[in-house]
């Protein structure tokens, strides 16, 4: 997910995204802890997708408190 792609999203969108990613990323944790896991860098693109949306929520929330 490019970070353009992150910022046409709408607040409560990245929420949902975000509950998602991390739902995704446990999910991927448990796989590797099993040993079933057969693609590690998808933890890396799932963790780097979590702090884009993260990223994009702060500044609004940034935005938000300078209005």
């Amino acid at each position: 997910m490019r970070i353009n792609e992150v910022r046409e999203l709408t607040t409560s969108e990245l929420k949902e995204k975000l509950y998602s990613l991390k739902e995704q990323l446990f999910d991927l944790r448990r796989k590797k802890a099993v040993g079933v896991l057969e693609r590690g860098e998808d933890v890396t693109a799932i963790r780097k997708d979590i702090a884009r949306v993260n990223l994009v929520l702060r500044e609004r929330e940034l935005e938000a408190e300078a209005e």
